[in-house]
């Protein structure tokens, strides 16, 4: 083993003793994995400490050619050293994926700065590319009822997916949040749910709020799960074990698909909470905080996705002049 993959493995430790989520660990040690390959393909580095502003710039326009590609850890896989096999390898890599992965690596070399194992932050210049994200697509009120009524109800997985779908649209949860939620952590009376710090993207707790229409909807949900299945989560699988992501995603995906909606993603329903919230009359400040953002600049960044028409629908809603008390 070269230097850098004991340094690798620490930084993996120091995040685990952090409780961060495994998903981000994984994030992490992917991204510092095909790094630190490419660097000692490229240029024999051995070690953090010889890692320079330049390297990193280079290994950007490399990933601009490149294209996809993967190193996986787990040697169980079939795609263990033949990422040829990934069906998406060489296609091109996005501006976002590139950010995600300059992130990672910030956060790597930062704390082998702190530890004092390089006397140079390499990541200290480097600033992400920018990109000119494309808003999520808005569901209107009309697709959202069609894909409500497409769901068959008589069957446990659709019936669980329709009371997900609403939850996550009136709530603005991330998906692995939602799925992640037991029993106990749901508050009936309050209409409150408390997502652990383990199962949130910013690893703090934080609580969010239903409506009436939700709360009655859970009730009801939590009466039939109770007949036919013994679990601890919120909602479970057929076999009463805890749903993956993946699966939601399909079968989120086979919804749209049902009524013309191809491209529709299970992260639409958490910007369509947004953007409604905002249209509503909600503050961009209480959004944030709901999200679970830790500013208010990444909410405007990732969801202020308003045009002229919703500004002017908004605005109607808001007029000073039609608001004042006429005496």
């Amino acid at each position: 083993m070269y230097k850098m993959d004991y340094q690798l493995e620490n930084f993996i430790t120091q995040c685990e003793v952090r409780q961060l989520r495994p998903k981000t660990i994984k994030s992490y040690e992917g991204t510092l994995r095909i790094f630190s390959k490419y660097l000692y393909e490229d240029f024999k580095i051995t070690s953090a400490e010889d890692v320079q502003e330049k390297h990193i710039m280079q290994y950007v326009n490399h990933l601009k050619e490149r294209g996809k590609y993967t190193v996986l850890c787990d040697k169980n896989s079939e795609l263990y050293n033949h990422p040829q096999k990934r069906p998406d390898y060489g296609m091109n890599i996005s501006i976002t994926t590139i950010n995600n992965y300059l992130r990672n690596m910030r956060v790597f070399f930062n704390y082998l700065y702190s530890e004092h194992e390089i006397k140079k932050n390499p990541m200290g210049k480097v600033i992400l590319l920018k990109d000119d994200r494309k808003p999520l697509e808005f569901i209107s009120d009309e697709n959202f009822m069609r894909l409500l009524r497409c769901l068959d109800r008589s069957k446990f997985s659709e019936n669980r997916d329709w009371t997900i779908i609403q939850l996550l649209i009136d709530t603005g949860m991330r998906i692995g949040e939602c799925l992640l939620i037991k029993v106990s952590d749901a508050d009936l009376t309050r209409k409150s749910i408390y997502i652990t710090l383990q199962n949130t993207k910013g690893g703090k707790t934080r609580s969010v709020f239903f409506s009436e229409e939700m709360n009655r909807i859970l009730k009801m949900w939590l009466r039939f799960q109770d007949r036919y299945r013994n679990t601890e989560y919120l909602f479970c699988t057929n076999e009463g074990k805890h749903l993956q992501i993946s699966n939601f995603e399909t079968n989120f995906k086979k919804y749209g698909k049902r009524i013309g909606l191809n491209t529709i993603h299970p992260h639409v329903l958490r910007n369509n909470f947004a953007k409604r919230f905002l249209m509503n009359g909600g503050n961009i400040f209480t959004l944030s905080k709901i999200l679970g953002h830790s500013s208010v600049e990444v909410t405007e960044k990732a969801y202020l996705d308003l045009d002229d028409d919703d500004l002017r629908q908004t605005y109607q809603n808001f007029s000073p002049l039609s608001n004042m008390k006429k005496y």
